[in-house]
C-alpha cells in the first residue's frame, strides 16, 4: 500500500512511496506523472531524500524520466555533485560516461556475494548508485540486506575478535589469476603504484614477469559519520578462499598457498579465519536479503554503510550502471607497512 508524499514532505510533481522490506528499508519512490526529471527532483527534495536515505537506508526511483548514462549521471550527481573514480578495484569496469560505470562484469552464472564497496579499502564510497538500462529476462536482481538487522545477529565473540585484530587481505594481481595491477590501480606506471601503497600503508612486493601481491589491514566495523551506527564493514566473507567452489579453492591452496591465491583474508594479525565463521556471515546477509526485479529506468541509491548489496546470475542481456559519491577515509590505519620482498 502506498502513501503520497506531497507538499511539505517532498516539493513539486507527486510521487508515492512505500518501504519494500517493514524494518522500514528500502523506500520506493515513484513518480506520479510520465516523464518526471529525476535529476530536477532531486535537486529540489535533496534534503529530505538524505533523511529518508538515513531512515531507509536505500531509495528506489521507479517511473521517472531517465534515458541512459548521462541521464544517469544527472540524477546522481543531483545528490552529490562531486562523483568518484574507481580506484584499487576489484573486478573488471568499463566507463560509459563521465564518472559513470558498468557494473561488476563477472560471468552471468555466479552469484556476487552482498558486500560494501570497497570496504577493503582505506577509503571507499558513502553513496552507491545503479541504473537499469537493460534489465535481464530471467535474473539479474541486485539484492540488498540491512546492517540494522544483519549487525546485531553476529556472534558477539566473534564481533569482538574480529574488532580486536581487524581483517588482513592479502591479493595476488596478475593476468594468470585475477585481474592484472594495471587495472586494478588504473596506471601501467609501477612507481605510481608504490606511492598509493606506502600513503595507505600499504604492504607490497613485484612478484614473477608482471606480478603484484599486497597485504593490508583494514577494519572489520565502521560508524556512520550522520547516524552514529556501528555496522559490519569489511569484505573478510567474500575475499576468504573459502567463498569459492571447493575444488577451486583447494587447486589453489594447493597450488599456490595461502597467500599466494589470488585474493583471501585473515585476521589482522595474520591468524587464519575458519570457514565457518565466514560462512556464518554470509548466510546472516542472505537471510537477510531484500530484492526488487530490475525495470528499465530505475534508479537505485543505496547508503554503503547501511545497506550491502549482491548480484543474482541472470540469463539474456543485462546492463547495470553504477556511480559513487561521498567519499570516506579511514585515518585509523596500523602503521605504515613496507615492501614485503
Amino acid at each position: 500500500m502506498t502513501a503520497p508524499f506531497t507538499g511539505p514532505d517532498f516539493a513539486g510533481a507527486p510521487v508515492s512511496t512505500a518501504p519494500v522490506d517493514p524494518e522500514p528499508f528500502l523506500l520506493r519512490i515513484e513518480a506520479a506523472e510520465h516523464g518526471m526529471a529525476l535529476d530536477r527532483w532531486i535537486h529540489a527534495n535533496r534534503d529530505r531524500l538524505t533523511e529518508q536515505l538515513d531512515r531507509h537506508g536505500a531509495l528506489l526511483f521507479r517511473g521517472f524520466a531517465v534515458d541512459g548514462p548521462a541521464s544517469f549521471g544527472a540524477a546522481a550527481r543531483a545528490f552529490s555533485p562531486e562523483l568518484l573514480d574507481y580506484m584499487e578495484r576489484a573486478a573488471p569496469r568499463t566507463e560509459v560516461a563521465d564518472k559513470v560505470f558498468t557494473s561488476t562484469e563477472l560471468s552471468e552464472d555466479q552469484w556476487i556475494p552482498f558486500h560494501h564497496e570497497m570496504s577493503y579499502a582505506h577509503n571507499w564510497p558513502s553513496r552507491l548508485y545503479f541504473y537499469c538500462d537493460v534489465p535481464a529476462p530471467v535474473g539479474g536482481a541486485t539484492p540488498l540486506a540491512s546492517e540494522r538487522t544483519v549487525y546485531p545477529r553476529i556472534p558477539a565473540a566473534l564481533r569482538e575478535r574480529f574488532q580486536r585484530h581487524g581483517v588482513a587481505y592479502v591479493r595476488n594481481y596478475s593476468p594468470d589469476l585475477d585481474i592484472p595491477w594495471q587495472e586494478v590501480f588504473q596506471t601501467t606506471d609501477r612507481a605510481e603504484v608504490e606511492a598509493y601503497c606506502r600513503a595507505s600503508r600499504t604492504e607490497f612486493a613485484w612478484t614473477g614477469d608482471d606480478g603484484l601481491r599486497t597485504r593490508t589491514v583494514r577494519q572489520a566495523v565502521a560508524r556512520h559519520p550522520r547516524t552514529g551506527e556501528t555496522v559490519w564493514f569489511n569484505h573478510a566473507h567474500l575475499f576468504h578462499i573459502s567463498n569459492l567452489p571447493t575444488e577451486a579453492a583447494a587447486y589453489l591452496l594447493d597450488e599456490y598457498g595461502p597467500e599466494g591465491v589470488p585474493r583471501n583474508a585473515f585476521y589482522g594479525d595474520g591468524t587464519p579465519i575458519d570457514d565457518e565463521d565466514v560462512e556464518h556471515i554470509r548466510a546472516l546477509y542472505r537471510e537477510a536479503s531484500v530484492s526488487v526485479p530490475w525495470q528499465h529506468g530505475d534508479v537505485l541509491v543505496v547508503d554503503n554503510f547501511l545497506a550491502t548489496h549482491a548480484r543474482e546470475p541472470f540469463r539474456g542481456d543485462r546492463r547495470i550502471l553504477v556511480a559513487m559519491s561521498g567519499l570516506h577515509v579511514n585515518h585509523d590505519l596500523p602503521p605504515a607497512g613496507t615492501p614485503t620482498a
